[in-house]
């Protein structure tokens, strides 16, 4: 039986969880992936699920996210039971997550991957074109939130640093005003100055109220250990103890 140190312990005091799940349990074929795992994310809270590859944490963001289901436990969102069968079903009940490939287009531009597949368009009358200007101006204002005003949007995303990739990566998934948004190793192969960038941008995001979850293999990682004040450590595939962490004073 996996051990976790009272991952709920605190929920009276903030409120009820964005994201509830206990005792999550999930299998493929004979490998036990998640046995027993348990995890809480409140508004405005940064939670880290760290661990080596192969450990389960990602296993655990695919079932909150949808992508797979689990064979047991009890998964709430806003304190009621959630039925998530495919990321639809995720991303209508406010759960955007950006992998770690980031899924961008490099021939397209900024404003293209930001509504890719999800395309604002005109009636059937005039054949369903795209509507450009309006898509332009939703991109800046989220850009702007974002306090990235200054990053081109008619640029190739193929042009851009690593840095400005997942800057765009994480403004999609903000674009339709999520509740909890996931980010799978997301400064992984970046320089320090622009994971540092996209740290500040990770802490604004949890600041507006949006509940974050970081998953990373690396404990001893900058981002985990200056934002997280959650953390969730995966050994050998079993969710192991939560261990609270404290940010440094500014």
């Amino acid at each position: 039986m996996s051990v976790s140190n009272n991952p709920g312990g605190s929920s009276q005091k903030r409120g009820v969880p964005l994201i509830s799940m206990r005792n999550i349990q999930k299998s493929f074929g004979s490998v036990h992936a998640l046995r027993g795992a348990s995890v809480d994310v409140h508004a405005g809270e940064i939670v880290a699920l760290v661990g080596d590859n192969g450990a389960g944490k990602s296993t655990l963001v695919k079932v909150m996210a949808g992508v797979h289901g689990f064979d047991s436990g009890d998964y709430e969102i806003d304190g009621v039971p959630a039925k998530i069968n495919n990321p639809s079903d995720a991303t209508a009940y406010g759960i955007q997550t950006v992998y770690q490939d980031l899924s961008l287009c490099n021939n397209l531009d900024a404003v293209q991957n930001l509504f890719l597949g999800r395309e604002m368009t005109g009636s059937g009358w005039f054949g369903r074109r795209i509507k450009r200007a309006e898509c332009e101006v939703r991109a800046r204002e989220v850009m702007t939130r974002m306090r990235l005003g200054n990053l081109s949007l008619t640029r190739p995303v193929g042009a851009m640093s690593g840095g400005q990739r997942q800057n765009i990566a994480i403004a999609r998934s903000i674009l339709w005003t999520p509740k909890v948004v996931i980010l799978d190793e997301p400064t992984a192969a970046l320089s320090h100055s622009a994971a540092e960038q996209v740290s500040s941008l990770i802490r604004s995001l949890a600041d507006e109220g949006l509940g974050i979850v970081i998953v990373s293999h690396d404990i001893h990682h900058f981002v985990v250990t200056k934002l997280s004040e959650s953390m969730f450590t995966f050994v050998e595939s079993w969710h192991d103890h939560r261990q609270e962490v404290r940010r440094p004073q500014a």
